[in-house]
Protein backbone atom coordinates (compact mmCIF):
# COMPACT_ATOMS: atom_id res chain seq x y z
CA UNK A 1 0.00 0.00 0.00
CA UNK A 2 0.95 3.45 -0.20
CA UNK A 3 2.88 5.62 2.07
CA UNK A 4 1.48 8.95 0.71
CA UNK A 5 -2.10 8.32 1.07
CA UNK A 6 -4.32 5.39 1.95
CA UNK A 7 -6.03 2.96 -0.27
CA UNK A 8 -9.61 2.28 0.05
CA UNK A 9 -10.85 -0.90 0.58
CA UNK A 10 -13.81 -2.15 -0.98
CA UNK A 11 -16.95 -0.46 0.39
CA UNK A 12 -15.42 2.11 2.36
CA UNK A 13 -15.42 4.46 0.46
CA UNK A 14 -19.54 4.23 -0.07
CA UNK A 15 -19.58 4.12 3.97
CA UNK A 16 -17.29 7.36 4.51
CA UNK A 17 -20.06 9.05 1.82
CA UNK A 18 -22.75 8.25 4.38
CA UNK A 19 -21.02 8.85 7.25
CA UNK A 20 -20.37 12.31 5.81
CA UNK A 21 -24.16 13.17 4.99
CA UNK A 22 -25.72 11.85 8.03
CA UNK A 23 -22.83 14.24 10.09
CA UNK A 24 -23.55 17.30 7.68
CA UNK A 25 -26.94 17.08 6.24
CA UNK A 26 -27.48 17.51 1.84
CA UNK A 27 -24.19 18.69 0.15
CA UNK A 28 -22.96 18.52 -3.51
CA UNK A 29 -20.16 16.01 -4.77
CA UNK A 30 -17.17 18.13 -4.47
CA UNK A 31 -18.35 19.23 -0.85
CA UNK A 32 -19.04 15.47 0.04
CA UNK A 33 -14.93 14.68 -1.39
CA UNK A 34 -13.12 17.83 0.65
CA UNK A 35 -15.29 17.11 4.08
CA UNK A 36 -13.71 13.44 3.51
CA UNK A 37 -10.07 14.82 3.02
CA UNK A 38 -10.50 16.49 5.85
CA UNK A 39 -11.94 14.20 8.32
CA UNK A 40 -9.34 12.17 7.31
CA UNK A 41 -6.39 13.99 7.73
CA UNK A 42 -5.55 14.37 3.98
CA UNK A 43 -5.21 10.74 4.10
CA UNK A 44 -7.51 9.83 1.57
CA UNK A 45 -7.75 11.83 -1.17
CA UNK A 46 -10.47 11.54 -4.02
CA UNK A 47 -10.78 12.60 -7.60
CA UNK A 48 -14.24 13.42 -9.26
CA UNK A 49 -14.57 10.14 -11.10
CA UNK A 50 -13.89 7.96 -7.52
CA UNK A 51 -16.69 10.25 -5.64
CA UNK A 52 -19.11 10.56 -8.35
CA UNK A 53 -19.15 6.54 -9.53
CA UNK A 54 -19.67 6.40 -5.20
CA UNK A 55 -22.91 8.92 -5.53
CA UNK A 56 -24.44 6.80 -8.75
CA UNK A 57 -23.99 3.38 -7.02
CA UNK A 58 -25.03 5.08 -3.75
CA UNK A 59 -28.36 6.39 -5.38
CA UNK A 60 -29.12 3.17 -7.56
CA UNK A 61 -29.33 1.48 -3.91
CA UNK A 62 -31.41 3.97 -2.52
CA UNK A 63 -29.37 5.12 0.16
CA UNK A 64 -29.18 8.53 -0.50
CA UNK A 65 -30.80 10.93 -3.29
CA UNK A 66 -30.02 14.11 -5.09
CA UNK A 67 -32.26 17.10 -5.94
CA UNK A 68 -30.88 20.02 -8.00
CA UNK A 69 -29.58 23.41 -6.14
CA UNK A 70 -26.98 26.37 -6.15
CA UNK A 71 -23.94 25.82 -4.32
CA UNK A 72 -22.67 28.37 -2.37
CA UNK A 73 -20.67 30.30 -5.62
CA UNK A 74 -23.97 30.37 -7.07
CA UNK A 75 -23.59 27.48 -9.42
CA UNK A 76 -25.82 24.96 -10.31
CA UNK A 77 -25.28 21.28 -8.10
CA UNK A 78 -26.75 18.40 -7.65
CA UNK A 79 -27.19 18.10 -3.68
CA UNK A 80 -27.17 14.61 -1.87
CA UNK A 81 -28.92 13.51 1.41
CA UNK A 82 -28.67 10.21 2.74
CA UNK A 83 -32.26 8.37 3.15
CA UNK A 84 -33.76 6.36 5.87
CA UNK A 85 -32.88 2.72 4.12
CA UNK A 86 -29.15 4.53 3.81
CA UNK A 87 -29.13 5.45 7.44
CA UNK A 88 -30.21 1.61 8.25
CA UNK A 89 -27.49 0.32 5.96
CA UNK A 90 -24.85 2.80 7.58
CA UNK A 91 -25.62 1.47 10.99
CA UNK A 92 -25.01 -1.92 10.06
CA UNK A 93 -22.04 -1.35 7.95
CA UNK A 94 -20.73 0.10 11.01
CA UNK A 95 -21.40 -2.40 12.97
CA UNK A 96 -19.44 -4.69 10.94
CA UNK A 97 -16.63 -2.27 10.20
CA UNK A 98 -16.41 -1.84 14.42
CA UNK A 99 -15.94 -5.86 14.31
CA UNK A 100 -13.28 -5.94 11.89
CA UNK A 101 -11.54 -3.30 13.90
CA UNK A 102 -11.62 -4.55 16.78
CA UNK A 103 -10.30 -7.99 15.67
CA UNK A 104 -7.67 -6.12 13.94
CA UNK A 105 -6.80 -4.83 16.99
CA UNK A 106 -6.04 -7.68 18.63
CA UNK A 107 -4.74 -9.47 15.68
CA UNK A 108 -1.82 -6.81 15.51
CA UNK A 109 -1.57 -7.00 19.44
CA UNK A 110 -0.23 -10.75 19.90
CA UNK A 111 3.18 -10.88 21.08
CA UNK A 112 6.18 -12.91 19.15
CA UNK A 113 4.92 -15.65 20.42
CA UNK A 114 1.36 -15.58 18.84
CA UNK A 115 -0.08 -14.78 22.66
CA UNK A 116 -1.62 -11.87 23.57
CA UNK A 117 0.45 -9.92 26.50
CA UNK A 118 -1.56 -8.54 29.35
CA UNK A 119 -2.19 -4.75 29.14
CA UNK A 120 -2.11 -4.42 24.83
CA UNK A 121 -5.64 -4.91 24.55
Amino acid sequence: MSDSRLDLLQGTLDLMVLQTLLAMGSLHGYGIARRIEQASGNQVLLNQGTIYASLVRLEQRGWIRSKWGTSDNNRKAKFYSITNTGKRQLAEDSRYWRRLTSVMERMFAMGPAGEVEPGDL
